[in-house]
């Protein structure tokens, strides 16, 4: 099973899993338009405005992405007691259901961002924000729905946006009542002391917020995870997951847990906002459904890489996660397929790290058991195996007409979709030995049904110090039988 098809599987633990989110709510309008002219009071553009959208932001935004990717969402939040508040409670209640636990507060402003867009570019960003925490008796209210909330959770997301829910007398109490079953904690962090979160599994800052909160330089990979080190070392908290943009990912974990660096997805970015809530959801959806830890970052990674190529604050679903990772997985089947003379320089490039290059050969018209048997017996013989594929036009020569029944470029695919191939080079002799030559492999596998004065190429790798393996094939497979048991089938060849 290669790398994305095993992210493919794990996405479908997530369905049901149970997260608490808790922490700053926010509206997020969009304003879309035209501008056509510059206001005669001013060089302003005057924005035409044809229509509006209005969505959760903030820890609504992480709530909207845990729904999207099946969770089931416990969400406690504080709004004022205004019209702004009232939509925020009508688009969450519409997304968590019964889970959703907003708290109202009287003579508190719900926080609003209006974003004006013209062309597909933000021309202005209006915000309304409330001043100070939320009172005493709110902030208890949210404590004892938490609590209440996290029995039986998987994970607590704290989202703070600094907007006065999560003051720090809250976030050690929220953090200490999770960490009392057990339940993992993951923080998207505000501001520049990380020691409120102490206690935490995770705290997830961009490379800016690490830098600031540290007081340390983030440009480089080394940089960046010395200063994750530093939170992990002053802070108390477990880990430290760093988004960078189009430098990707990177993590730190303390103790024996190791860093990994993640490139960025190649995908073209549209707007990062919003991104950052998506990787919290993710990882902790991940991490409710016991997924490993290396596997819930990666997935994160690749739900970033979806979010960026959208507008606004958008989210990432299980399909759209799906389509990504197959769509890799074909695009790296593609890229294992060679010709002859790019085929030569790779296995140079292997032999240089000290790797063994395995070869076989053969139509492979009609993958099935026998093939697969082979294969992964010479792949289990070398570091890397090249698999010789004969052209359409050679296949016909060797087993007659009306085959091969696939086309060269479907079976160049299907094999190089195997983990077992590391390569595929299609060749359009009637045997490989001009491919072996330019080859020089230093293992040549084929099966046992050959004899080995019948093995194209053997002498050719022994006298260069390589060494011929056959190997036994799963009984009772053949091509040929294959297609005379078909309707209408025919042997040929």
């Amino acid at each position: 099973m290669t790398e994305n098809t095993d992210l493919a599987a794990q996405l479908a633990a997530l369905a049901g899993v149970r997260v608490v989110v808790a922490g700053d709510v926010m509206l997020d309008r969009f304003l879309y338009g035209a501008v056509e002219r510059i206001s005669p009071e001013g060089p302003i553009p005057v924005l035409r405005i044809e229509r509006e959208a209005a969505m959760l932001g903030g820890a609504g935004n992480v709530l909207r992405n845990l729904v999207a990717l099946g969770a089931a969402v416990e969400f406690l939040a504080v709004v004022g007691d205004d019209a702004a508040g009232r939509e925020v409670q009508a688009l969450a209640r519409e997304a968590a259901g019964a889970g959703c636990h907003l708290l109202v507060e009287a003579g508190r402003v719900t926080t609003i961002k209006e974003r004006y867009i013209a062309a597909g570019q933000q021309l202005l960003r209006a915000d309304r924000d409330p001043h100070g925490a939320i009172g005493a008796g709110t902030a208890t209210a949210l404590l004892a729905a938490a609590t209440a909330a996290l029995q039986g959770a998987g994970a607590l997301v704290l989202s703070d946006y600094g907007k006065g829910v999560l003051e720090p007398e809250t976030l050690a109490a929220l953090i200490a009542a999770a960490q009392a079953v057990s339940c993992p904690v993951v923080v998207d962090p505000k501001g520049r002391d990380y020691g409120i979160y102490r206690g935490a599994t995770l705290v997830t800052p961009n490379r800016r917020e690490l830098e600031e909160a540290t007081g340390l330089p983030t440009a480089t990979d080394d940089e960046v995870l010395l200063a994750a080190q530093h939170v992990i070392d002053g802070c108390g908290v477990e880990g430290v997951v760093v988004t960078r943009g189009a430098q990707g990912m990177s993590v730190l974990r303390g103790g024996e847990g190791g860093h990994l660096r993640l490139p960025a997805a190649a995908r073209e970015i549209f707007d990062v906002s919003g991104a950052g809530d998506t990787v919290v959801a993710m990882i902790a959806a991940t991490l409710a459904a016991d997924v490993d830890f290396v596997s819930a970052v990666k997935l994160a990674n690749v739900a970033a890489s979806i979010v960026v190529g959208k507008l606004g604050t958008a989210t990432a679903s299980r399909s759209e996660l799906l389509q990504t990772l197959h769509a890799s997985e074909l695009m790296a089947a593609e890229a294992k397929v060679s010709d002859v003379e790019a085929s030569v320089e790779q296995a140079a490039r292997w032999r240089q790290k000290g790797l063994t290059i395995g070869f076989t050969n053969g139509c492979f018209d009609l993958l099935h058991p026998g093939h697969v048997s082979l294969l992964t017996q010479a792949r289990a013989a070398c570091d890397r195996l090249i698999v010789g594929l004969n052209s359409d036009a050679s296949t016909r020569r060797l087993k007659g007409e009306g085959r091969p029944i696939q086309p060269e470029a479907a079976r160049a695919a299907v094999l190089a979709s195997l983990a077992s191939v590391d390569l595929v080079v299609i060749f359009g002799e009637d045997t490989p030995l001009e491919l072996i030559e330019a080859l020089t492999p230093d293992v040549l596998v084929k099966g046992a049904d050959y004899a080995r004065d019948e093995v194209v190429g053997a002498d050719l790798v022994e006298r260069h110090g390589g060494k011929l393996i056959l190997v036994e094939l799963a009984p009772g497979h053949s091509t040929s039988d294959t297609i005379g048991r078909m309707p209408g089938g025919r042997m040929s060849g």
